[in-house]
């Protein structure tokens, strides 16, 4: 245990709990969605900061894939995020919805709205991201698994729930400068005791050069298609039913994907360097906090440490008060004529850590709850979400969205399900199949509505009388 890091991360969650409690607020609207009134600047960093917690398993599987996480972990996302900021940022903030529930429900019904909020529940949930922290609690507190993904979760809780959203925008702030502060200091040591950016590229095995980083074709293209998570991403929508106008929505988010560039070439290029710097760590999740250790004085090993922290909290806690925003304002309102939606979130805030918790000490795998929560739910959510922001000719009707998003989400359970010595059925991936289905029911759907509407002027012909007359009184 290092004393430095050790006060360093005490400094870190002082700061968090003073930045709480100064963003405390009662105002409904406040609370969950900021006032609806988020600027360009915290909107940036906010989403930044959001969508990058996973950074052990950036660093796990650029130590182990190579050059291939930017091509898999980020090109992917890159593109998503694209066409999220031009085909519906501004048509989100622009409705009157505050939740994807809410979108669901003014579309498609009541029913469509109940299933579209049990699946954005199962998504932010936190699982993964409680499991990091907790993992980074082990390695610099010396904790036990258990006791640091309690701990950590408990403290998370604790910070968010006096400012709710304001709270986690706050903070996020933070923490989007701590995240870029402290990989561009370890980089740059790690590269010049590595020789360079040649130096590094000679020394990495000839799998971890390639584009694909020896997985092959299906392994890559699966997350292209799990990428499409960021068109039914709740944080995403989450932070543009808070912009200030459909303009900063769209605008933030096109800034933000230059960010994310950025800080792919941070982490990416620093895991090829703790590749060729340790050649032979047993385990690859430890790649950025033994490479701190290894090249790195105190005081900057300190900062390196809890920038990891800052990324993976930053994550965690806006997940967090997503799952509990969807208690608080979804969930409870279908068990109660009459709730007190903050008090609910607030109670949503523990059921959602405690979820958290025992998600990440059962899966015990951050790659395995991404992969398989986000099959699951973007399969499910993809079409009936993004086409309720579509003209009505476009858009499912009420009875088959409902059946999409349910067959869709069983077909995709199914598959993961029944997967076998870490083989799929058929050897294809879960999400390919239910999104076959998701889009076979929206061309039903939209063929029978195409036959209707074309049969309805015979029909009122026929109801007719002599000279166009009706007979009906």
């Amino acid at each position: 245990m290092n004393v430095v890091v050790v006060g360093a991360l005490g400094l870190y969650a002082a700061a968090l709990l003073l930045i709480g409690r100064r963003t405390r607020t009662k105002v409904q609207l406040e609370y969950l969605l900021a006032g609806r009134r988020l600027t360009t600047g915290p909107f940036v960093a906010t989403l930044v900061a959001t969508w990058y917690g996973g950074v052990l398993g950036v660093g796990e599987y650029s130590y182990r894939f190579g050059i291939s996480n930017w091509l898999v972990m980020g090109v992917p996302y890159y593109l998503a995020a694209l066409l999220f900021a031009f085909g519906l940022a501004r048509r989100v903030r622009a409705s009157a919805a505050l939740s994807i529930p809410d979108q669901l429900t003014a579309t498609y019904g009541p029913t469509a709205g109940r299933l579209g909020a049990l699946l954005v529940l199962l998504l932010a949930i936190p699982g993964a991201y409680v499991l990091m922290l907790g993992e980074l609690l082990g390695i610099y507190l010396g904790m036990s698994l258990a006791w640091a993904v309690i701990a950590g979760t408990a403290f998370t809780v604790i910070y968010v729930a006096a400012g709710g959203f304001r709270s986690v925008v706050s903070t996020n702030v933070f923490q989007f400068v701590l995240m870029y502060v402290g990989f561009i200091v370890v980089l740059p040591v790690a590269l010049h005791a590595a020789g360079g950016f040649s130096g590094v590229w000679a020394a990495l095995p000839a799998a971890s050069r390639t584009w694909d980083g020896g997985l092959g074709l299906q392994a890559v293209i699966v997350w292209y298609f799990i990428a499409m998570q960021t068109l039914v991403e709740p944080t995403f929508y989450q932070r543009c039913y808070a912009a200030e106008t459909p303009a900063v929505a769209r605008r933030g988010v096109l800034i933000s994907v230059g960010f994310w560039v950025l800080f792919d070439f941070l982490t990416t290029f620093t895991g090829l360097a703790a590749r060729a710097l340790m050649p032979h760590l047993s385990d690859p999740v430890l790649s950025y906090p033994e490479l701190g250790r290894l090249v790195l004085p105190p005081v900057a090993e300190a900062l390196f440490a809890v920038a990891m922290f800052a990324t993976v909290m930053s994550t965690a806690h806006s997940y967090l008060f997503l799952a509990a925003a969807t208690i608080g304002h979804d969930v409870a309102p279908e068990l109660a004529a009459r709730v007190d939606e903050r008090r609910w979130t607030v109670a949503g805030l523990v059921l959602a850590g405690a979820a958290a918790g025992g998600l990440a000490l059962a899966l015990r795998s951050v790659i395995a709850i991404w992969h398989d929560v986000g099959s699951i739910v973007t399969s499910a959510l993809l079409l009936p979400l993004v086409l309720s922001h579509a003209p009505e000719r476009l858009r499912f009707r009420r009875q088959p969205a409902v059946i999409a998003i349910l067959l869709t989400a069983l077909v995709a359970t199914g598959w993961i399900l029944a997967r076998s010595a870490g083989r799929y059925p058929l050897g294809v991936e879960p999400i390919f199949p239910a999104l076959a289905i998701s889009a076979a029911i929206w061309v039903a759907d939209r063929t029978l509505a195409r036959r209707r509407a074309a049969t309805r002027p015979g029909e009122a012909e026929q109801t007719k009388g002599p000279g166009g007359a009706s007979p009906l009184p």
